[in-house]
């Protein structure tokens, strides 16, 4: 029976050193790259500075074309993240300010996804190999149920998102195989392929979201002007009223939602392609950077 002890501990011993070793392998292997997605961009960056920086969803990333603001002198780029909520766009503005950028412009997509307060799981892991290496990222998940195991098992938050940050994410971090979420200072453009062209918002409602309120207080903070946008959607959508009640909500939040009409500039329903992008990066341009 001793024996038995004796060799069960050993599996124990031999399996949690394996799974600690696994964890920081990972753990140095993620955190050393810059560009394959635009948080480990951010982390691994110091002392940026922009005339226009772009936050928000994917109607942010496929809506505002960075481009265009360069071409205006204005030095720009589009941290919009296809899936993203204002829980992960909150902490990416915290990350930059500690990480010493200077904004003088923050655009932010604030509409659809003012209505929840909720993680992105697909964009949440993109922070984990940093979770044990920043306060901050600590800090901001610190509330959520799952916390305590990604925080304190070893390798755990690399098989619960392995989809996203496990072994083929570290292999071609390794192999250094090229993405294009950093092209075109960010701004991802879709093209006239259309997809589902009418949409139902009916449920979705408003929030007074805690994580639109961070943003806003990180702003006055550090003097960057704030410009938060609701962008364009096609126009066979079932509650469109929506938007007014976000604005009703916060006045500040500027309606944009028509300012781009027909089906011809959108991708989808919910998504405009490229010349509609240019089409709506050109009124923002002439609405707020014209001066």
């Amino acid at each position: 029976m001793k024996q038995f002890l004796i060799f069960c501990s050993k599996i124990i011993l031999i399996f949690f050193l394996t799974i600690v070793c696994l964890d920081i392998l990972y753990t140095v292997v993620l955190t050393h790259s810059d560009s394959r997605n635009k948080i480990e961009n951010v982390m691994n960056s110091q002392g940026r500075n922009y005339d226009v920086l772009i936050l928000g969803s994917s109607r942010a990333n496929n809506h505002f074309v960075a481009q265009l603001f360069e071409d205006k002198g204005l030095k720009t780029f589009n941290f919009g993240m296809s899936g993203s909520h204002l829980f992960e766009n909150a902490l990416l503005l915290k990350l930059m300010v500690e990480r010493k950028y200077k904004i003088k412009n923050l655009i932010i997509e604030v509409d659809l996804n003012i209505s929840n307060e909720e993680r992105a799981d697909r964009i949440t892991s993109k922070f984990m190999p940093y979770i044990h290496q920043s306060k901050t990222i600590a800090n901001h998940f610190s509330g959520e149920e799952e916390f305590n195991q990604w925080y304190y098992i070893p390798f755990y938050r690399y098989i619960i998102f392995d989809s996203q940050i496990g072994f083929r994410e570290a292999y071609q971090t390794i192999t250094q195989k090229p993405t294009n979420v950093l092209d075109n200072k960010g701004y991802y453009a879709l093209q006239n392929k259309k997809g589902k062209m009418k949409n139902d918002i009916r449920a979705l409602k408003p929030l007074h979201n805690k994580y639109y309120e961070e943003i806003k207080q990180i702003c006055k903070a550090n003097n960057i002007n704030l410009i938060a946008v609701m962008t364009p959607m096609c126009e066979n959508v079932k509650g469109l009223d929506y938007f007014e009640k976000v604005h009703q909500m916060y006045p500040e939040i500027h309606n944009y939602e028509s300012a781009v009409k027909e089906d011809r500039y959108f991708s989808s329903c919910g998504h405009m392609n490229d010349a509609g992008a240019r089409l709506f990066t050109s009124i923002i341009i002439k609405d707020f950077f014209n001066k």
